[in-house]
């Protein structure tokens, strides 16, 4: 429009100008025009930096208004974007979604299974072989176990049972808690308490002959306190008469068929497993064999678990083949024994013997301790 009025304006003088004057007008007026048509931003925006008229977000986040133009749209690829996005861009994808995801804990760190009250526990007897019998159980995949005694029942019980369970591993639906703690097979209060947390738990009571346990016991004791009186000290009130001194809690353990008769009175004889001591270290096999199907397992821990450790006169686990050695008790198992006079062992056969018998007969099993 103000190329028409300015040629209208010159017209009526037209008739003086040279030819050449014309041209070069002609060339200043088309110049100005195509000035007024297109805007130098808008030629220099085809070469460049895309978007000098548009918002530019500079690389941290912030922004500046360079130049605002009713006629600036950009394409998607032209447009300002950040930092994350522009890393995207090498996707070259027609148009970007971008997820956050929360990430993934590391599996180390995962936990499966919930801590349970136990199902079964070994209850006793101390130096009868319950260390053996838990290390060798829980080679089963179904079997998990607190790894120490946790004296609940005999000496934690005022902790509550939520403290009790929180010292139980954590087991699958299908998997079996157990724990062991050898005390409470002698303890008055623990089968009570037991049969309170439920009535349902499977006793396990490893036993030995009790003369044999009673010297194994005292051995463990002296290499701990070595000013130990001697074993017949403690033994007998009076060895020439052939009293024994049923305080003394080596002899007191293996009075089996008393103990016994206290948790009889809270739990059925089929709810309580027998562990032969004996065979246990002869044949842990077939004690272990027993001890699956007394629990409701598979029978998975077999002899080809165990080996004879002629050293140590007990059997130890296989190695494993993630293992570098095979796997034995610790060093006060399979400890050789304080020599007691022979008079002594008899004498302590004598005392033991009705109370052996009445034992078997509520059993129903002969140990064969004579």
């Amino acid at each position: 429009m103000a190329c028409v009025l300015l040629f209208s304006r010159l017209l009526p003088f037209s008739h003086r100008l040279t030819r050449t004057s014309i041209c070069l007008l002609s060339l200043f007026l088309s110049y100005v025009c195509y000035c007024a048509l297109f805007p130098a931003d808008t030629i220099m925006q085809k070469s460049g930096d895309p978007t000098p008229s548009c918002q530019r977000v500079l690389a941290d986040g912030a922004k500046r208004r360079i130049q605002k133009s009713a006629s600036c749209v950009l394409p998607l690829d032209a447009r300002p974007m950040s930092v994350e996005a522009s890393r995207l861009k090498t996707d070259q994808r027609p148009s970007l979604t971008l997820h956050i995801d929360t990430p993934s804990p590391p599996m180390g760190n995962l936990k499966f299974g919930n801590k349970k009250l136990p199902n079964a526990i070994i209850v006793g007897v101390k130096k009868g072989g319950t260390r053996a019998v838990l290390e060798f159980i829980r080679i089963h995949p179904d079997v998990r176990a607190a790894g120490t005694e946790t004296h609940f029942f005999d000496r934690n019980y005022d902790r509550g049972l939520e403290w009790y369970r929180g010292l139980m591993p954590r087991t699958l639906e299908s998997q079996i808690t157990m724990e062991k703690t050898p005390s409470y097979f002698v303890t008055k209060e623990t089968p009570h308490r037991i049969s309170s947390m439920s009535r349902d738990t499977k006793l396990i009571v490893v036993v030995r002959d009790p003369v044999t346990r009673a010297i194994s016991d005292y051995t463990q004791t002296l290499s701990k306190t070595p000013d130990l009186p001697s074993f017949q000290d403690l033994a007998f009130r009076n060895q020439s008469l052939g009293i024994v001194d049923t305080s003394w809690n080596a002899i007191r353990i293996g009075l089996y068929a008393l103990h016994l008769e206290n948790w009889l009175r809270y739990f059925p004889l089929a709810q309580i497993h027998f562990v032969s001591g004996e065979r246990l270290i002869t044949d842990p096999a077939g004690e272990l064999a027993r001890v699956q199907d007394f629990l409701g397992l598979k029978r998975i821990v077999t002899d080809k678990h165990f080996y004879f450790n002629r050293t140590k006169g007990f059997p130890c686990l296989k190695k494993p083949e993630s293992s570098g050695s095979p796997r034995c008790l610790g060093k006060s198992k399979g400890r050789t024994h304080v020599q007691i006079d022979r008079d002594a062992i008899e004498q302590l056969r004598d005392f033991y013997r009705p109370y052996n018998v009445k034992f078997y007969e509520m059993v129903g099993h002969d140990f064969k301790w004579e």
